[in-house]
Order: C-alpha cells, then sequence, then structure tokens
C-alpha cells in the first residue's frame, strides 16, 4: 500500500492519519468481524473476498475456499482515544478466537495517510453477479451491459452492503424469486437495516413503486440515498434515520437483512410492518429476513411464528440462511 508507513505494535497508534486495523477470516466469519472492527471504526469497514476473476477482468466470482481479508480504519489525532479503541478490538476479537468456530488470524495494524485508505480498500470490490439478473457494480469499475441485467451501480462508503457476503446475496436471490413472481412491480417495500442501500436499489430495479429504507447509522442512510442518486433512483428510494415502527401503514414487502438476535428481537414489530395474508401463500405481503447464522434459524423461526408470521420458504448458503414469511395473525 502505497501510504503505509510501517507495520504497527499495539501500543503505537498514529499522531496523524489513520491507523488501518486488518483481520484475515474464514468467508463465514467476515460478519462477526466487520462486526467488531465497525463497532470502533468512523472511516469505515472494508471486506475484501477472494476472487476468480472473469470476463477478461471485469467481473469476478467469489471463492470461498480461500479467506477474507476485513479492513478498518481508525483515525490516528486522538491517540489515547485510538489506543483504547485498538485494545477494544483485540479482546473482542480474541474472545471470537477463543471459540474457535471458524479460523480467524491475528490483527495486523498499519499507518496509512488519510487521501490513501479509501481509494486503496476500493481496488478489492470487484464487478459482481448475483443470481440471474443483478449485477453489483462499484461506481468506479467498468461493466459491459448485457440484455437483462439489472445493474446495482453501488459505492458503499463506510456502510455495510456490498453483495459480497452471503446475507446480502441471500436477499437478492430472494428478491429475484419475487420479481419473477410479480411480487415486486407496483409494490410497496420497506428495507430496515439498509446499510448501502444495496437491497433498496434491488427492489426499485424490479419495479418497486416505492422504498422506504430506514437504518439506525447516520452514515448508512447517507450512503442509501448517495445510492440512490447514483442509480437515478430518488423519486422511488427514501431513505431516514431510525427503526420500526415506522408508523406507516402496512408494506407489501418487508426487507430485514439484520442478525439473528435482532430479527428475534424484533418478531412483533416486523409483522406489524408486513401487509395481512391468508397463510396459503397466497395474497399476502411477504418477508425476507437474513443474517441468520444456521445454528441459530430455530431461535429466529419459532419468534416468527409467535409474531404471527407463516415461513414460506429458505435459501441457504453456506451457514447462512434467508426466510421468506407471509403475516397471517
Amino acid at each position: 500500500m502505497s501510504g503505509a508507513r510501517g507495520v504497527q505494535g499495539p501500543g503505537a497508534p498514529p499522531s496523524t492519519g489513520w491507523l488501518e486495523l486488518s483481520v484475515v477470516a474464514d468467508h463465514e466469519a467476515v460478519e462477526a468481524v466487520s462486526e467488531i472492527l465497525a463497532r470502533e471504526a468512523p472511516g469505515g469497514v472494508s471486506v475484501e473476498p477472494a476472487v476468480r476473476l472473469l470476463d477478461e477482468g471485469l467481473a469476478a466470482d467469489l471463492d470461498t475456499t480461500r479467506p477474507a481479508l476485513v479492513r478498518a480504519w481508525l483515525p490516528g489525532a486522538d491517540e489515547r482515544a485510538t489506543a483504547d479503541a485498538l485494545e477494544r478490538v483485540r479482546t473482542a476479537l480474541g474472545h471470537l478466537q477463543a471459540f474457535g468456530l471458524r479460523p480467524i488470524g491475528e490483527l495486523r495494524t498499519a499507518v496509512v495517510d488519510a487521501t490513501d485508505w479509501a481509494a486503496e480498500g476500493r481496488a478489492h470490490f470487484p464487478v459482481l453477479r448475483v443470481g440471474r439478473r443483478f449485477v453489483v457494480c462499484p461506481t468506479w469499475r467498468r461493466y459491459r451491459h448485457r440484455p437483462g441485467d439489472l445493474v446495482l451501480a453501488l459505492d458503499p462508503g463506510v456502510a455495510f452492503g456490498t453483495g459480497l457476503h452471503p446475507t446480502t446475496r441471500l436477499c437478492l436471490l430472494g428478491l429475484e424469486a419475487w420479481g419473477d413472481e410479480g411480487r415486486v412491480a407496483g409494490a410497496r417495500v420497506l428495507d430496515v437495516g439498509s446499510g448501502s442501500g444495496i437491497l433498496s436499489l434491488g427492489a426499485a430495479r424490479l419495479g418497486a413503486a416505492s422504498v422506504l429504507a430506514v437504518d439506525t447509522d447516520p452514515l448508512a442512510v447517507e450512503a442509501t440515498a448517495a445510492n440512490a442518486r447514483r442509480n437515478r433512483l430518488v423519486r422511488r428510494i427514501a431513505a431516514q434515520q431510525g427503526s420500526i415502527p415506522s408508523g406507516l401503514p402496512p408494506f407489501d414487502l418487508v426487507l430485514a437483512n439484520l442478525v439473528a438476535s435482532i430479527l428475534v428481537t424484533l418478531a412483533a414489530a416486523l409483522c406489524g410492518e408486513v401487509r395481512r395474508g391468508t397463510g396459503s401463500g397466497g395474497s399476502g405481503g411477504r418477508l425476507l429476513a437474513s443474517g441468520i447464522i444456521a445454528e441459530r434459524e430455530p431461535e429466529v423461526r419459532r419468534a416468527f411464528a409467535a409474531a404471527g408470521f407463516h415461513l414460506l420458504r429458505r435459501w441457504e448458503e453456506g451457514d447462512w440462511v434467508a426466510l421468506e414469511a407471509e403475516r397471517v395473525d
């Protein structure tokens, strides 16, 4: 990296610039590692998966047999605050490593120039096809559009949601299935925990009449709004800070790419946001919930059933699961 000025020890945060943190992690551990780094890193989190280049280097396919690199950046102006944040990250990663569930490497640090870290991180986001139609294309990449493609021009900023993680891909596959069934065109859609806004973009590209994207993180709201502008979808995507209940009439479709614990906590509130159906898999509104590690799927299913959902379908990739449900209470 051109901005690097050497690897630092655990007690040596920079007095200027940014401190880059990097962890090599099995692809199934990426979500947990990213969450730990994101707690402390206003400079953002970058997930750089192993990929196989395709189409003369203009596209890529994920190689889940190799680990990903997760990076984040801490500002170096306040040395004490940076050192404290670094120690909290080391402690949390140590606890995660102690479980031994998936391989996680050691935390490495390097001082980088403030002008270089974002550009360096961008170099690792490829063009990615998800399903038959969605193409996630970083705004700084070139892509040859093909008939039928639904291109999502994306700059994730510091928000989660590039299409590279299984939880996001499962949501896009579920959205594509809904699109094939005619459920998205003309629908009112709610995207809970929108992150970069990638799912909102996908819904709008499939013809949703309107999408409300909510996130508790103001940076995520900013990223969603910016990506809506980049894709010329501002008339159909509204981004706002907050969570649920939304206070609006129930939606036709609700997207919730969160984590199992939050889905359990929000099960009743999510049910309240979905238009009531019959329980036959017919005319009712739908929920698509992702971010569920397989071992916690039964817990999420129980919470959804208790809230008034009828489970219809599931998608899985590796240790991750997405569930489709209809409100029947």
